[in-house]
């Protein structure tokens, strides 16, 4: 039992690894055992979250990557690939989100959303899959989703969208790749602090939000380390097409 969550010979990828949930789970897998290619444009950022993972004795490189162009995204899974072979992990973290009010919200801003939600995931998880069918090994899928892709939210219409939009592919996904013991699900986290929400959180309307939610406080970031680590290991191998809500109770209470 004390190995059942354990990623030791993995190799996983953890896309928007720059900072917040993507960071903490790059962290989080290579203290589990995994080797851990940490994702994202910002190329000074990755390195610094890589070195910081080694220098706790984990094992992480740096790997850039716009998950909204294809070519950077083979370029990636061939690096990663060249260095410790295939992915067979993946965390679809890279996510984009512009507040506004719909009838406000340029077209570009829309489709820029989308195209990193919806269709990174999408770009990661189809290279991804065809490398371990090609390989002939299992893996698993893990897309961070949102309990904004679960209720409806103003100013959110973009973000929420693309959300419900990652649940839907995530069911999808774990449908085609099952045959291919490739799992796919996905994780809702309700409120966290991270870098693309603490301007909210730090107002009053979003004090007063934080106010009214059942567990009357944000959630902490470890306390997504256990549903994460059950989708990604074997602890969670009877686990597919699911969406596990991190949010004590905000979806339940209001869906």
């Amino acid at each position: 039992m004390d190995n059942l969550f354990s990623l030791a010979g993995r190799t996983a990828l953890v896309t928007g690894a720059a900072s917040g949930l993507g960071e903490h789970f790059a962290h989080l897998l290579a203290s589990a055992g995994a080797k851990v290619a940490c994702a994202a444009r910002r190329r000074e950022r990755i390195e610094a979250v890589a070195k910081a993972i080694n220098a706790d004795g984990g094992v992480a490189m740096p790997c850039s990557i716009d998950v909204s162009l294809r070519a950077s995204v083979i370029a990636a899974f061939d690096e990663i690939q060249g260095k410790w072979g295939c992915v067979d992990l993946l965390i679809n973290c890279a996510g984009r989100s512009v507040p506004a009010p719909m009838t406000e919200l340029p077209e570009e801003q829309w489709m820029a959303a989308m195209d990193v939600n919806v269709n990174g995931a999408w770009r990661c998880s189809q290279e991804m899959a065809k490398r371990l069918i090609a390989a002939d090994r299992r893996g698993s899928i893990v897309n961070i989703a949102s309990v904004l892709g679960i209720l409806g939210k103003p100013m959110f219409t973009n973000y929420a969208t693309t959300k419900a939009a990652l649940l839907q592919l995530t069911r999808n996904m774990a449908l085609d790749l099952l045959p291919n013991r490739i799992r796919v699900n996905a994780l809702a986290p309700g409120y966290f602090n991270s870098e693309m929400t603490a301007w909210f959180f730090e107002t009053e309307a979003g004090k007063q939000e934080v106010a009214n939610l059942p567990a009357k406080r944000l959630g902490r970031n470890d306390e997504l380390d256990g549903p994460l680590l059950l989708l990604a290991s074997d602890a969670g191998s009877y686990v597919n097409g699911a969406c596990i809500a991190v949010d004590y109770g905000h979806s339940a209470r209001l869906s």
